[in-house]
């Protein structure tokens, strides 16, 4: 075997401290890279969320269109706060396909309260809502991909 490092190592050091920085740039809290038969799973902070995304596009029973008949939720534009992506990934309403939703629309919540997680390189990383009130709308359809600072998720800090 040759000594010459492989250009596309994932085990150099400087891609390994550049991979970290972007963790810290965009608060990730893990990231999992595979090649051929190396890995390397890099983790920081606290908890990580366990979800298994399917390898495969699985194909979604027909959810209704939400209905927007008249005057549905009369909550005034200036007061909503909205929770937006943090990143660009994949927006996910629960921690599981067959888990209950972080949020739905009417639930008070808190600050810390989980609103959604968004999946980034096959990285889950747990949104919080960052606001306390009453979930008056979720923007975003679950499974969807986002763009970063797209809205998802409107609250009324007065609700």
């Amino acid at each position: 075997m040759a000594d010459a490092p492989n250009p596309v190592d994932i085990f150099d050091v400087k891609k390994v401290r550049r991979l970290i920085e972007l963790m810290k740039e965009h608060d990730l809290s893990e990231l999992d890279l595979k090649q051929a038969d190396n890995r390397v799973r890099i983790r920081r902070g606290g908890e990580v969320v366990a979800y298994s995304a399917p390898s495969a596009p699985v194909a979604r029973p027909a959810a209704a269109a939400p209905t927007t008949a008249g005057a549905a939720a009369p909550a005034a534009p200036d007061r909503t706060v909205v929770i937006k992506s943090p990143m660009v990934g994949t927006f996910y309403k629960a921690s599981g396909p067959d888990a209950p939703p972080f949020v739905k629309v009417g639930d008070r919540i808190g600050p810390e309260k989980t609103a959604c997680i968004i999946e980034a390189m096959k990285v889950f990383n747990e949104i919080p809502a960052g606001v306390s009130g009453q979930v008056v709308a979720i923007l975003v359809e679950n499974g969807a991909p986002v763009e970063f600072g797209q809205p998802l998720i409107k609250v009324d800090p007065e609700g």
